[in-house]
């Protein structure tokens, strides 16, 4: 059984930082890909940032430059470091992992909210 738990939102003041943490355990992780998204009410929940078993990292272009993801295989952990935070952060962010050679390895945590003010 596979669980990702979500930890480190809280409410910032706009221009402040966050640091993220999602804790895995069951599965594989060191060959996972691991992803964070985000839902804000009313809206769908969007991709923002993964990075992938071998360290590359993506991200959405509403972030780029102010988030990175990072990840410790030794740990089954995965982190986003969010600097500069704006209003429209605002959100429940949810980690997910997924394994490419597993189609139906697709898991999720229940959310972290980030509250960013103005």
């Amino acid at each position: 059984q596979v669980q990702l738990v979500e930890s480190g939102g809280d409410l910032v003041q706009a221009g402040g930082s966050l640091s993220l943490r999602c804790s895995v355990s069951g599965g594989i992780f060191s060959i996972s890909d691991m992803g964070w998204y985000r839902q804000s009410p009313g809206k769908q929940r969007e991709w923002i940032a993964s990075i992938n078993s071998g360290g590359s990292a993506g991200y959405a272009e509403s972030v780029v430059g102010r988030f990175v993801i990072t990840r410790d295989n030794a740990k089954n952990m995965v982190y986003l470091q969010m600097n500069s935070l704006k209003p429209e952060d605002t959100a429940v962010y949810y980690c997910n992992q997924k394994i490419r050679a597993l189609p139906g390895h697709d898991y999720w945590g229940r959310g972290t909210q980030v509250t960013v003010s103005s």
